[in-house]
C-alpha cells in the first residue's frame, strides 16, 4: 500500500503552530449553507448540479511525492517536464496535538517551509506550470479525522492545509484504522461536505479523491463501506483512486501484477455503479469509469514476490486509455530511478529507488502517455446523474453465448449473455442473476468478462450427447469417481454414495458426495471422444 516504505526519520515538533479553528461566525455561515443545500435537494435523491464539462475531460497523471522521505525529492526539478504535477504526501496529525495537521507527523506546516522549503519549492514548481494537491493519511500515521474528535477543530485542520497550499483538489489516502473505523469515517466525511458545500458557495471548487486498498476482487467491505458513508453525507467524490499493489495472498490463480491490476479496476468501477445507484444517482458506464483512478507501486513492492514492471506500467497505460480510466498515479516520484551499485539487495525495498532496472522517470513517462489533462482542469466537475438508457432485449442471433435463463442450471466455466454483457460462471449455478447487484465479487456465481461485440454471431457450446453417462437414480450405490446425469447436468462422485441426490452439490458442496463437471472438463470429454 502507498506509504509502505522505511519509516520517515520522526523529528520532535519542537514549534507549536496554532490549529486554524473555524470562528463562530464562520461556523454559522457554513450551516447556513448546508441549511441551504438540504432545503433544494430532492427528496430522497442525492443529487449535485454544477457546471461541468464531464465529457471533454481529459485523464491526468500526477504521481504521489513523499514529501519527509529522506534523501529529500526535488519535486519542484520536475515542473519543466510533462509530468509537472504532484500529489504530496501525508499529512496527518500531530502526535503532540490531535487536531493539529502535520507532514508525516514529523513537520508542521511552518516547519516544513522553514526546513524544508517546501512553500518555496512548490512555488517554484507553479513557476513552470505546474501544480499540486495534497494527500491526507497514508499507512504509517493517523489522518486527522482519526484523532480529532472536535468536529470544528477538524474542519480547522482541512481547511488550515488547504487555504496554505491553496488547493483545488485533496486526496483522502485511507489505509488501516484509518479505514476501518465507522464513525472516523463518518467524522471525516462530515467535515469534508462542510468544506466542499462553503467553497462551492463561494465559487471555489474542492474535488475530493478517496485513495483505497483494492484486490484483484476490488473494494474490501471496509472500503465500499467508506465511500457509501462519504456519498451519504453528500459529499460529491471526483473519483476513487484504487491502490493497485501489495496483492499478497490474493495473487492467485494465475493472476500476475497487470492481470490482476486489470481485475481490480474491473470490479472496483462495477462497485462504484451499485454504490452510486443505492445512493439514488444513476450513472452510466462511461461516467464510472470517470471516476477511477489506479496508483501502482512501481519495480519493487513491498511483497518481494511482486513487482511491477516497466512492461506492467506501458500495459496498464494502454488498458486505462481504453476504459477511459480518468487518473494514474503512482508511488513514488521518489523511486522512479534504478538503485545505485551500493544497493546491496534490491528485493529490499527503498523509498528512493525502483529496485529494477530503469533510467530515471520511466515509469512516469510510461504511466503517462497521452495523459494530456490536468488535475485542475477537472477539480470544478461535479457529478450529476445520468439519464437512465432503456436497453434492448439480448438476440440470441447476435450473441456470442446463450441468454441467461433463471430455469437453467450452468457448470463451472459456461459462459452466456445478459443485458448486452458476457458472463462466465464460476461455479455450478442455477437461478443467479448475472447482474446482480453485490459489491463484493464472492457474493455472485458470475464474472463479467465483458460487452457483446459489434457483429458478433452465436458459438456452438459444447455439450454431452444424451446418454453419455447414466441418469442418477436413487436406488444405486455408486463409487468414488462415477459419473452421471441430474437434471442434464453431468456429476462426478466425490466418494461412495447411495440415495444421495446430487441437488444438494449447489447448496452445501462440501458435504454432498457429488460435484459438477466443469465446462473445461466437459471439453476435455468431447475431445477424447473425437
Amino acid at each position: 500500500m502507498i506509504g509502505r516504505r522505511k519509516k520517515d526519520i520522526q523529528k520532535q515538533i519542537v514549534s507549536t503552530e496554532p490549529v486554524r479553528r473555524l470562528s463562530l461566525l464562520r461556523v454559522l455561515l457554513a450551516l447556513c449553507l448546508l441549511a441551504g443545500a438540504a432545503f433544494g435537494g430532492m427528496h430522497g435523491v442525492q443529487q449535485w448540479r454544477f457546471d461541468r464539462t464531464l465529457d471533454s475531460h481529459k485523464p491526468w497523471f500526477a504521481p504521489y511525492v513523499d514529501v519527509t522521505a529522506t534523501p529529500s525529492f526535488a519535486f519542484e526539478q520536475l515542473g519543466n517536464t510533462a509530468s509537472r504535477d504532484m500529489v504530496l504526501s501525508f499529512i496527518v496529525a500531530s502526535p503532540h496535538d490531535s487536531c493539529m495537521p502535520t507532514w508525516g507527523a514529523a513537520y508542521t506546516m511552518d516547519q516544513a517551509s522553514a526546513s524544508l522549503d517546501l512553500d518555496r519549492r512548490i512555488a517554484r514548481l507553479q513557476q513552470q506550470g505546474g501544480n499540486v494537491m495534497v494527500s491526507f493519511g497514508g499507512r504509517d500515521n493517523q489522518e486527522p479525522a482519526s484523532s480529532c474528535t472536535d468536529e470544528t477543530a477538524l474542519v480547522g485542520a482541512y481547511q488550515s492545509v488547504i487555504n496554505r497550499y491553496n488547493l483545488t483538489t485533496i486526496d483522502l489516502d485511507l489505509e488501516g484504522t484509518n479505514l476501518t473505523n465507522a464513525d472516523v469515517n463518518a467524522r471525516r466525511a462530515t467535515a469534508i461536505k462542510q468544506l466542499q458545500t462553503a467553497r462551492r458557495a463561494a465559487g471555489k471548487p474542492l474535488a475530493v479523491w478517496l485513495t483505497l486498498p483494492v484486490g484483484p476482487d476490488g473494494l474490501s467491505e471496509d472500503g465500499t463501506n467508506a465511500v457509501a458513508q462519504f456519498l451519504a453525507k453528500g459529499v460529491d467524490i471526483a473519483g476513487v483512486n484504487g491502490m493497485t499493489m501489495d496483492y499478497g495472498n490474493s495473487l492467485t490463480n494465475g493472476l500476475n501484477m497487470l492481470t490482476a491490476s486489470e481485475s481490480a479496476l474491473n470490479q472496483l468501477q462495477r462497485q462504484l455503479g451499485i454504490l452510486y445507484q443505492r445512493a439514488g444517482i444513476h450513472l452510466s458506464d462511461n461516467s464510472l469509469w470517470q471516476k477511477v483512478g489506479f496508483t501502482p507501486m512501481i519495480g519493487q513492492n513491498d511483497d518481494q514476490n511482486e513487482i511491477f514492471t516497466l512492461a506492467d506500467a506501458k500495459a496498464l497505460n494502454a488498458w486505462a486509455h481504453s476504459h477511459g480510466i480518468a487518473r494514474a498515479s503512482m508511488w513514488s516520484a521518489n523511486r522512479d530511478l534504478a538503485c545505485g551499485d551500493n544497493y546491496a539487495d534490491t528485493k529490499v525495498v527503498s523509498s528512493s529507488c525502483s529496485g529494477v532496472e530503469q533510467s530515471k522517470n520511466d515509469f512516469a513517462n510510461a504511466l503517462s502517455a497521452d495523459f494530456t489533462g490536468r488535475f485542475t482542469e477537472s477539480a470544478g466537475v461535479v457529478t450529476t446523474a445520468d439519464a437512465p438508457v432503456k436497453q434492448a432485449a439480448d438476440d440470441p442471433a447476435t450473441s456470442p453465448y446463450p441468454i441467461w435463463s433463471t430455469s437453467n442450471a450452468y457448470l463451472e466455466g459456461t459462459k452466456v449473455v445478459w443485458h448486452h454483457n458476457v458472463y462466465q460462471a464460476k461455479w455450478w449455478t442455477e437461478g443467479d442473476l448475472p447482474d446482480n447487484p453485490v459489491l463484493q465479487s464472492w457474493q455472485t456465481p458470475w464474472d463479467l468478462i465483458g460487452p457483446v461485440l459489434a457483429g458478433e454471431k452465436p458459438v456452438k457450446q459444447a455439450t454431452l450427447p444424451a446418454g453419455t453417462y447414466p441418469v442418477w437414480a436413487g436406488t444405486t450405490t455408486y463409487n468414488t469417481g462415477d459419473r452421471v446425469l441430474f437434471n442434464g447436468v453431468p456429476y462426478q462422485a466425490k466418494w461412495w454414495n447411495q440415495a444421495s441426490s446430487p441437488a444438494a452439490a449447489s447448496s452445501n458442496p462440501d458435504t454432498s458426495p457429488w460435484a459438477p463437471l466443469t465446462q473445461a472438463q466437459i471439453n476435455e470429454i468431447l475431445s477424447q471422444q473425437k
